[in-house]
């Protein structure tokens, strides 16, 4: 059986002390939650957030790191700095990171490796365009994304690993891929896996959806079969919205 994991990106949102507000806050109304709840917050918020959640079971993860582990890399933050603050899980490829920073296929395909041997569990973000999608490109971009960002991962690292699916199209617009769409594409994913992998490595991967998720069609998209969470991007920025889509089954 699957566990459900609801993660929330903040992207670029919140300071120090306002994460330290909203994540005291946020661990009290999901204190009941019976799935796995990450938050990823800015950088610089994190060892707030991280000591206000020591006491509660919300996981803290980093929206990105450094494909080295030291050295003359201005700017970066590398898996030893994260994992000394706290920090669990890190969020790479997203959508926003290869459209805006140029991140390639291979580049995240390094940072996975590199977050796997140092303990690090990934949610890998794949998904495609809306004009990918209206070329009919949608498994294409999908079995490419997969194939290449988990190249050299081994199946045992495997269980290290949640895959995000992100319409980049749904994306902050409000838009959502149908549940049914949703689906679809995370049984792609699914059956592509079992092709680099087996059957039982595809059958425990948790693919989470990604995509204007909101308290209004998480119920939906979650009584999906291929669908086992969520990455969460506006509505995690509030306690009202956010603790309802975790606490999707109560």
């Amino acid at each position: 059986m699957r566990k459900v994991c609801i993660a929330g990106n903040w992207k670029m949102n919140m300071t120090p002390s306002e994460g330290v507000v909203f994540a005291k806050a946020l661990a009290e109304a999901v204190k009941d939650a019976s799935v796995r709840v990450v938050v990823a917050p800015p950088f610089v918020t994190i060892p707030g957030v991280a000591e206000a959640l020591q006491e509660s079971s919300i996981e803290v993860a980093a929206q990105n790191m450094a494909d080295h582990l030291s050295g003359a890399y201005t700017g970066e933050v590398s898996a030893p700095m994260l994992k000394e603050l706290g920090v669990s899980v890190v969020i790479l490829g997203h959508s926003e990171r290869r459209a805006l920073y140029g991140e390639s296929d291979a580049f995240i395909n390094r940072k996975v490796k590199l977050a796997l041997a140092e303990d690090l569990d990934v949610i890998l973000c794949v998904g495609e365009t809306l004009e990918e999608r209206e070329a009919g490109q949608l498994e294409t971009v999908l079995k490419r994304q997969v194939i290449e960002g988990l190249k050299d991962v081994s199946a045992s690292e495997m269980s290290h690993i949640i895959i995000a699916y992100e319409p980049v199209w749904a994306i902050g617009t409000g838009k959502t891929a149908t549940p049914d769409d949703a689906n679809s594409a995370h049984a792609f994913i699914r059956s592509e896996i079992e092709k680099l992998y087996s059957k039982s490595v595809a059958e425990s991967l948790i693919i989470q959806y990604g995509g204007s998720v909101k308290p209004s069609n998480v119920k939906d998209l979650m009584a999906m079969k291929h669908i086992d969470g969520a990455l969460v991007g506006g509505a995690a920025l509030s306690v009202e919205q956010f603790g309802p889509i975790v606490r999707y089954n109560k």
